[in-house]
């Protein structure tokens, strides 16, 4: 089989220079005194180079946080190794850090639903949601649920439980009963915010009775929230709705705890091919930093662009 490996496409020089993966390696040779003619040469810098490197994307993306000692500390073994060790911060403290009438989240659900959410809408949304996660005692390392499609309450629940320190854990509406409880099962949430169904190829999926049959047997949780995504009938599902859960709470200013840069963030899963599934941590600041320099250097994702999912 012969392979082609003819280059199809590449940027004119005159992109290439304005991108902000240019601004980032001219940041580094300034300050690193090193020569770094492309983006190979910068790759093998940051290999070398793994606490300035991870510095520089730090202050590059303007991390909001309190940044002490060593960036990087090598363990011996791969999974020893230490990033930001002494260092503090709150992902959702970055994530909300703006706050305008322009839009942050443009949602649709296949021609069904649309709706747009602005930067000031989120935070505010955002606050009541965790104010009301607080009064159903979350706090620091408990974990909230979302059995969830991708749309604007799975982000806002997210931001919530980050904000306050606790973990975040979701599963697509289309996984059965027993699919959701192998996961979520083993890690105890307090809170579950479920849909109470879901569009897929023009049709209506219902969920209601897979919520409670979930919830039924999930004794660790303290409150349902329902989503009420096809506006179905929730008056035997035993729940409050998302607004119900968060209209008694007056938006307001977030007081953003810090927190050790490795803080457990989310809790993913393996496939579950093998057995019950695996839980897989996922940390805070990690998770913050490797988004930044994704979207930043390598998608070249810039202040008011639109970015699809």
């Amino acid at each position: 089989m012969t392979i082609d490996f003819t280059i199809k496409w590449q940027p004119a020089y005159s992109q290439v220079m304005k991108t902000q993966m240019q601004e980032f390696l001219g940041r580094v040779e300034k300050t690193s005194g090193e020569k770094l003619p492309d983006y190979h040469s910068l790759w093998r810098w940051s290999v070398d180079n793994k606490e300035a490197f991870w510095v520089k994307v730090w202050e590059y993306c303007r991390v909001i946080g309190d940044r002490e000692g060593p960036a990087y500390l090598e363990g011996g073994r791969l999974q020893d190794d230490r990033f930001f060790p002494e260092s503090k911060l709150n992902f959702a403290e970055n994530l909300l850090r703006r706050r305008d009438d322009m839009a942050a989240i443009v949602f649709k659900g296949e021609d069904r639903v649309q709706r747009t959410l602005t930067y000031k809408e989120l935070y505010d949304t955002v606050s009541q949601v965790r104010q009301a996660l607080q009064a159903a005692g979350v706090g620091v390392g408990d974990r909230v649920a979302g059995y969830l499609p991708n749309m604007p309450e799975a982000i806002i629940g997210m931001l919530a439980t980050a904000s306050i320190g606790a973990i975040w854990s979701s599963a697509s509406p289309d996984f059965g009963v027993q699919g959701v409880l192998d996961r979520f099962g083993q890690i105890e949430p307090k809170v579950l915010f479920a849909v109470d169904g879901y569009f897929y190829n023009g049709k209506q999926v219902d969920c209601r009775d897979k919520v409670k049959e979930v919830v039924a047997k999930m004794p660790s949780l303290t409150q349902t929230v329902i989503v009420p995504y096809l506006k179905a009938d929730l008056k035997d599902m035993g729940a409050m709705t998302f607004d119900e859960f968060k209209s008694p709470y007056k938006k307001q200013e977030i007081a953003f705890e810090r927190f050790p840069f490795q803080h457990p963030l989310y809790i993913m899963f393996s496939s579950g091919t093998t057995g019950i599934p695996k839980c897989i941590v996922h940390g805070a600041g990690g998770t913050l930093l490797q988004h930044l320099k994704e979207h930043k250097l390598h998608c070249d994702v810039r202040k008011n662009d639109k970015v699809l999912y």
